[in-house]
């Protein structure tokens, strides 16, 4: 099946309330231009350098959302244009962020990623952290950087019941932050093998690569 069918797919099966982050890692200026001419504009990536090379030579409209660990030192390479930043776990990366978007004259929409896999190589805060995080005097003073909510990856594993376990927990810890900070409105939880579940558990949006692309190409 083709990108721009496998995307279509997709598309028809996703609520409308669903946003869609196709995960163009490793993929091809071509494949991600027949994937944004079937209409898909949101594209994710992990590596910074990657990124910003194809956020250089593809269409101005594209959203670039960075979905893979950041190292502070590398923010300053994408700070311009960023749209959303998913994986971030620490105050000193936010500040980092900050300082950066200050230098653009823009505000930064982050997501503060939740450890909730029981695979310890995942990145994340715990819920602890997190509400300690939001609540210092620091955070506080962050004015160009907007937390717009959650994210998190489930266990890579077959049981199903372990996934719905963890992405039920991101979700009732979503909901506390909600109280806390009434704005945030996404909850960035479910890959290709398992976003139908974490859509039934509250994800606002879905990161989706290998469904739309193939394969990953090395």
């Amino acid at each position: 099946m083709s990108i721009k069918k496998n995307l279509l797919k997709i598309l028809d099966e996703l609520p409308t309330e669903i946003s869609l982050v196709a995960v163009s890692k490793t993929k091809t200026n071509e494949e991600i231009m027949k994937a944004y001419k079937a209409g898909q504009h949101i594209f994710g990536e992990n590596k910074i350098q990657e990124m910003v090379l194809k956020w250089s030579e593809l269409p101005k409209d594209i959203e670039w959302h960075m979905i893979g660990h950041v190292q502070t030192n590398k923010v300053k390479y994408m700070a311009e244009f960023v749209s959303l930043i998913h994986g971030v776990d620490s105050l000193k990366l936010l500040k980092e962020i900050n300082k950066q978007a200050i230098k653009h004259n823009r505000k930064i929409n982050c997501l503060l990623q939740v450890h909730i896999a029981q695979e310890q190589s995942k990145f994340g805060l715990n819920e602890t952290e997190l509400f300690e995080l939001i609540g210092t005097d620091e955070f506080g003073n962050l004015k160009n950087v907007t937390v717009k909510g959650l994210m998190g990856m489930a266990t890579f594993t077959d049981n199903e019941e372990q996934i719905r376990k963890e992405f039920s927990y991101l979700n009732s810890v979503y909901s506390k932050l909600k109280n806390r900070i009434p704005d945030v409105n996404v909850l960035s939880m479910g890959m290709s093998g398992d976003y139908k579940i974490a859509i039934q558990h509250g994800s606002t949006m879905v990161r989706i690569g290998s469904s739309i692309f193939g394969n990953r190409n090395n």
